[in-house]
């Protein structure tokens, strides 16, 4: 089975990506390979996810996926978008971001949202034909948090065609479901042998 660095130290992105290329790939992230991080100096979410994945290949000599994700809010310009990890300080924890949402969501009626996930896979650190996909989520902000399974935002990201938040869903069907789970399935065309 081919190994791949995951090019995130994102517990909750680690245990998510896992659980979906399980029997395809035998994945390590980059904690597990001490692989340095660089700061993601890009201006938009495909422009991190490949800071990162060349990155994380270039130290480990293996292929790397990647993912820059965050939440775009209407009544907030795409805030917080590419700082999505980072909204409320460099450190902050999940309910810290969430609190510093809800907040700044306090004014406006129209709560309407989406997650973008940017995923990016390299053969190696120069790898002149990336594959890129971007892919969304849509769904409405809350303004409180409800459901504890997921991780960011997911507690106060509600899907009203399901009529629960993202951290009510089981993560199977989250998987199915989320930004992520939408790329990572595109992707896994170019990736898998057809049958």
């Amino acid at each position: 089975m081919k190994k791949i660095i995951l090019a995130t130290g994102n517990l909750g992105k680690v245990r998510e990506l896992n659980a979906m290329l399980e029997g395809y790939y035998s994945v390590v992230s980059q904690n597990d390979m001490q692989v340095n991080e660089i700061p993601e100096t890009g201006t938009t979410f495909i422009e991190n996810a490949l800071i990162k994945a060349r990155n994380a290949s270039s130290q480990s000599k293996l292929s790397a996926l990647a993912d820059d994700s965050g939440l775009e809010v209407d009544a907030l310009n795409g805030e917080p978008g590419i700082y999505s990890a980072r909204y409320a300080g460099e450190q902050a924890k999940d309910d810290e971001n969430i609190a510093k949402l809800i907040l700044n969501m306090d004014q406006y009626d129209n709560r309407t949202a989406r997650f973008c996930c940017a995923m990016v896979f390299v053969q190696n650190a120069d790898d002149p034909n990336p594959i890129i996909i971007e892919k969304y989520w849509k769904g409405e902000i809350l303004r409180e948090t409800i459901g504890s399974n997921g991780f960011g935002y997911d507690p106060i990201f509600y899907l009203p065609e399901l009529g629960c938040t993202s951290a009510q869903l089981k993560p199977e069907k989250k998987n199915q479901l989320s930004h992520r789970g939408q790329a990572l399935s595109e992707l896994l065309n170019y990736l898998l042998p057809s049958n």
